[in-house]
């Protein structure tokens, strides 16, 4: 099958969806339900009616664009990612999975391909935790992962949940709609880039995903007693931010222990209080992020942070609440759709490799429910989640063939 696609039409559609920001360029910041996020979606929106699909949103905001497939009594095929974005950050990461799906759609199209089954593109609501302090809350209410009882229970920092803020953002329906039944798609296949430097330190063009390692969110806070910083003597202090330290290098050590460099550990929030130069700090808040594609290593590490914070707090007098914010399954590819990706690489005439994502996606949830896989292409330096995130025309043009010949064999 001869594919064409048109870089230089996905490559103007990627600068112009980067453009709805709240933050200048080159720098985007697009958080759910904003209205930068509603214009964004609009925009998508216009790109896929105009490549004939018909367009569908749930009631949290999930979208579904269909390419319909010439037998509709066929399970059907998805593809997609997300458009949020953290505050300053880049324009690559998840719009190259919506916007290089919509292009391989229509280089398929041009080919005069026609799929069996429908194909999906969706545009999942909101695979960054910044608002609501979750990572993804749309797939994850796809795959029945979190109730609409929980969803109700979330908060942003204005206090508003994700049920008033959709509702103001003009989603309607009802939150028990959301969830797809296990075997909804046939499979599903999403095209991201790596956030890490392994293919491009190697020269190679697609990494085939064959694992995807999923974290454990602790949120520790640390009571001590504050006091002027000359007036309290050293031994009778309790300093909630060197208990925090201490904490936090266990935190690290945790994952420098566990015996695989598929563990990782990060403290990412540290919130001091009162935050004064001169005065002991009395509460700290801090919030680590722990992560493994084997759950039982991962699980172990939290029990070795756990373990290690409550040594700390009793050793210097410091009240300790530990909280478990959430704790996901990591997730494994489906062989079948793991072997379309290696051949469609093949066939594309492309390098490709096995790897293992250390970030979460939403393909980890889809796997909840279908066999599911995922298409890494290189991206500058291993850099993501800066405004200097960066992707060439050409790895990105890569990574669109070989999913549309992934699609291609998946549909067909």
């Amino acid at each position: 099958m001869d594919l064409t696609i048109d870089i230089s039409r996905l490559w103007g559609e990627l600068e112009t969806l980067a453009a709805y920001s709240d933050a200048p360029a080159p720098a985007v910041t697009r958080v759910l339900y904003t209205e930068v996020d509603r214009g964004a979606r609009s925009y998508l929106k216009e790109l896929f009616a105009q490549a004939g699909l018909a367009v569908r949103e749930d009631a949290l905001g999930n979208t579904f664009a269909r390419w319909q497939g010439t037998e509709a009594d066929l399970t059907p095929v998805a593809s997609g990612s997300h458009i949020d974005a953290i505050p300053h950050s880049g324009r690559f990461d998840g719009t190259v999975g919506v916007l290089g799906a919509l292009e391989a759609f229509r280089a398929l199209t041009a080919a005069d391909f026609a799929p069996r089954r429908s194909i999906d593109l969706i545009l999942f609501t909101a695979e960054e935790p910044t608002r609501f302090g979750l990572g993804c809350l749309g797939s994850k209410a796809l795959a029945g992962v979190l109730s609409p009882s929980a969803l109700r229970a979330l908060r942003d920092d204005e206090g508003k949940s994700p049920d008033q803020a959709r509702r103001e953002a003009g989603f309607g329906g009802q939150l028990e709609e959301v969830a797809l039944p296990d075997g909804h798609y046939h499979a599903f296949v999403e095209l991201h880039i790596e956030q890490g430097p392994l293919l491009e330190r190697d020269g190679v063009a697609i990494g085939v995903v064959e694992a995807i390692a999923a974290p454990a969110t602790l949120r520790l806070t640390l009571r001590g007693e504050g006091g002027h910083a000359g007036a309290v003597l050293m031994p009778q202090r309790k300093d909630a931010l060197t208990a925090g330290a201490e904490i936090t290098l266990a935190v690290e050590a945790a994952a420098k222990g566990s015996g695989s460099t598929d563990s990782v550990a990060t403290v990412g929030i540290l919130d001091v209080h009162p935050r004064a130069v001169n005065s002991i700090p009395s509460e700290v808040v801090l919030t680590a992020d722990v992560r493994d594609i084997d759950l039982e290593r991962r699980d172990r590490m939290v029990a070795q942070i756990r373990e290690a914070a409550t040594r700390v707090v009793s050793a210097r007098g410091i009240e300790l609440g530990l909280e478990v914010i959430n704790a996901d399954d990591p997730a494994r590819c489906a062989p079948e759709v793991i072997a379309a990706v290696r051949d469609a690489a093949t066939a594309a005439g492309v390098s490709s490799t096995p790897l293992i994502s250390r970030a979460y996606h939403d393909a980890s949830f889809m796997a909840r429910i279908c066999p599911t896989g995922m298409i890494f292409i290189p991206c500058r330096g291993g850099v993501s989640h800066r405004p200097d995130e960066y992707v060439s025309p050409a790895a990105l043009e890569a990574g669109v063939r070989v999913l549309a010949r992934t699609l291609a064999r998946l549909a067909g």
